[in-house]
């Protein structure tokens, strides 16, 4: 595959085969040469599960402390008080079954998150072939199916985060911007690495962090030596 002329320069920067701590791994991703755009940093950890038994599965939620530098679209399925209560905490969009036709027939998704109520989930699960191949679907464990929508969307607008195993048991999220700086990226790799151990599975034998990489949009990996 050829590389850009960015990619070549910041791979400069990098000792070939080196395991970084975390806050030099960050500066030097300070230093890569910059993007026309704010890149996102992308953390990358595969765990020593196996995605496929129900008892492995690693999945949650965290709030970064400096949030994702994106501001997200909430889409709340809510009627009546609850409605009222999401519009008044700044969901993007809020409705019921009149939304269904818009999703299915218009490919409506100009929306980042989906909160439900609980009493909302038998009409968003006939939604359930298009929202949830694209990760939209509401989930209990991942907080976005709840009474509490205003501390939903609260949290969600805050810089929450989902963090869970694709099927070749790794975990994909992005963490921050390269604008951030490297103290404010710092803090958030913390809080998900922290999080991410604490979600080991009871049933997970063996080493649990197999290997830790973060890079951002368009630039080379650096591995970390996460302890």
């Amino acid at each position: 595959m050829k590389r850009g002329k960015r990619y070549l320069e910041a791979e400069k920067l990098l000792e070939k085969g080196k395991e970084y701590e975390a806050q030099e791994a960050l500066e030097i991703i300070e230093k890569f040469p910059k993007a026309k755009f704010d890149e996102t940093v992308e953390l990358h950890v595969k765990l020593g599960v196996d995605s496929k038994h129900a008892d492995q599965q690693v999945r949650g939620t965290v709030v970064l402390p400096n949030g994702t530098g994106k501001t997200l679209k909430v889409l709340v399925f809510a009627k009546g008080p609850k409605a009222d209560e999401a519009t008044k905490a700044g969901a993007d969009f809020v409705g019921a079954e009149e939304l269904i036709p818009k999703i299915e027939k218009e490919n409506w998704f100009d929306y980042d998150v989906v909160v439900a109520t609980p009493d909302m989930m038998g009409v968003v699960g006939r939604l359930g072939k298009v929202l949830g191949p694209k990760g939209l679907m509401p989930n209990p464990k991942s907080g976005t199916v709840t009474m509490d929508v205003a501390k939903a969307i609260s949290e969600i607008k805050s810089g929450k985060v989902e963090y869970r195993l694709d099927k070749t048991n790794i975990i994909h999220l992005g963490f921050g911007k390269v604008s951030f700086g490297a103290k404010k990226l710092l803090e958030n790799y913390n809080t998900v690495m922290e999080a991410i151990i604490k979600a080991k599975p009871i049933s997970a034998k063996g080493q649990y962090i197999r290997s830790v990489a973060i890079t951002t949009t368009m630039g080379p990996s650096l591995y970390i030596n996460q302890k």
